[in-house]
């Protein structure tokens, strides 16, 4: 992570975790960003005296690991791939500075909407081995739980920051590192950043001023389908040919 940035996310207004309990955004609109180091440098300096950083025990750089699951045949990646509406995620996400887990599966709906159901887990290789998660599982996604293993796993370190107005919620997830769990193959996107801006859709954005100024547009991904791709060069991955294109090219900029 650039000093620089570090330096200014240090400089913010702090917020503790129980006050971002209290920013319920009512009327939520989901913006991805995908911008270099560089950018990021330039987008907190257009924003970082009118947001707080959220800070748990000092620490404001939050590492986070995820294993993503998935059927043999990459039944989930495909049904991304294929645009289909409906489509589901299983994952384990792991917060690493508390040492708590959650198995959490990702629903989106034909409208769009994306309901997340979760429950605390104790981690372990292969978690669809405990009872309870495999009776959660089963009621919660539509895959066979056996068919389920483990294949993807994620690392990241998290940055959130939230308005003065409390009407936005902005992630910023960097050094990000996969680890394909059945080919046995790794990649990364140093020095990409991965942004995701949680907002009030009836409110005004600094935020999005800011990234207007600099010509950054938005930019869907799926952290689990471009990690399999960047992993797994041989699984079909045509409609995400743009996506990856789009990623080397500010990789090699950064």
């Amino acid at each position: 992570m650039n000093r620089e940035i570090l330096d200014i996310v240090y400089q913010m207004r702090p917020i503790s975790l129980q006050e971002m309990k209290t920013v319920r955004l009512m009327n939520r609109i989901d913006t991805k960003y995908l911008v270099t180091s560089g950018q990021l440098l330039a987008i907190l300096q257009g924003v970082h005296e009118r947001y707080y950083a959220q800070e748990v025990e000092g620490n404001r750089l939050s590492p986070y690991r995820t294993v993503y699951y998935d059927t043999p045949e990459l039944t989930m990646f495909t049904i991304h791939h294929d645009r289909h509406l409906v489509r589901d995620k299983v994952r384990v996400r792991t917060y690493v500075d508390s040492n708590l887990s959650f198995c959490e599966v990702k629903h989106k709906t034909n409208k769009g909407r994306t309901k997340k159901s979760r429950i605390q887990v104790e981690p372990q290789p292969n978690i669809t081995e405990l009872p309870e998660v495999a009776s959660f599982l089963a009621e919660h996604q539509p895959y066979p739980v056996k068919s389920l293993q483990p294949t993807l796993e994620t690392a990241f370190d998290r940055i959130t920051l939230v308005n003065f107005e409390k009407t936005e919620r902005l992630t910023i997830d960097c050094n990000l590192q996969f680890n394909n769990l059945v080919a046995g193959t790794k990649a990364s996107m140093d020095n990409l950043v991965v942004m995701e801006l949680k907002q009030d859709g009836r409110a005004r954005s600094l935020l999005k001023e800011v990234l207007l100024e600099l010509r950054i547009k938005p930019f869907k991904i799926s952290k689990y389908c471009i990690g399999i791709c960047m992993t797994r060069p041989e699984v079909r991955q045509n409609r995400f040919k743009v996506k990856l294109r789009r990623i080397n090219k500010l990789k090699s900029i950064s």
